[in-house]
């Protein structure tokens, strides 16, 4: 099992609960954190001391204060422990249940387990605990299973992304054909852009390109 594990939640509750039923599995090194810089510098000083966490659980919300935090949600937070710590296990705990932002920690950010925040929370986390341990497997809540199966998700992909992030940077369509053909991402005719902004924009109910930036953003797409 996990020895020194990391909690990232900011209600107190809520870690207390898990801190008690990781102790229930007989882990002794838990280390609970309310900010997200915080977690990362003790991610960080833990590698320095040679002593670093085998498992990162972090929350995706947290709520702003009179603290002020470089790092200021779950999913910038694993993101920077992914880069610098690309062997550490993460999973998410969380009540965000939009499949796009799912799948996309999944994908951009290789987490290991996603249990879903509700009153068998506690239960489930360990049992996601149990398997990404012993099988080496990844873990979803089945209550959300089912959200980001291909049968019922469209995938974001790579090219959708990097023309969201164009028009985040101000691009017009004519630039980001140029830069779609820098990058030898296709197709890349502002008619198939347009087409792809238009299907972008029914995916995500938005009402236009600055609705749309805004969305990908608070979903941590971009």
């Amino acid at each position: 099992m996990f020895k020194k594990i990391l909690i990232a939640e900011d209600m107190d509750f809520i870690n207390s609960g898990i801190k008690s039923e990781l102790l229930k599995l007989g882990i002794q090194q838990i280390a609970n954190v309310q900010y997200c810089d915080e977690a990362l510098l003790k991610l960080k000083r833990a590698d320095l001391e040679n002593n670093p966490f085998d498992l990162l659980i972090s929350d995706l919300s947290f709520e702003a204060n009179y603290h002020k935090q470089k790092i200021t949600n779950g999913t910038e937070l694993i993101k920077e422990a992914r880069l610098l710590f690309p062997l550490l296990k993460i999973i998410v705990f969380s009540v965000e249940d939009k499949y796009f932002k799912i799948q996309s920690l999944f994908k951009k950010y290789q987490i290991n387990g996603y249990v879903w925040k509700n009153r068998d929370g506690l239960r489930e986390l360990k049992q996601a605990m149990l398997k990404i341990y012993d099988n080496k497997q990844l873990y979803i809540s089945s209550q959300i299973a089912s959200s980001i199966s291909k049968s019922n998700a469209i995938e974001i992909s790579d090219y959708d992304i990097f023309i969201i992030e164009c028009l985040s940077k101000g691009y017009f369509q004519d630039q980001i054909s140029q830069k779609l053909q820098e990058k030898q991402l296709l197709p890349t005719s502002i008619s198939a852009i347009e087409k792809k902004l238009k299907f972008l924009k029914e995916h995500f109910n938005a009402n236009n390109t600055t609705h749309l930036v805004s969305i990908a953003k608070d979903l941590g797409l971009i």
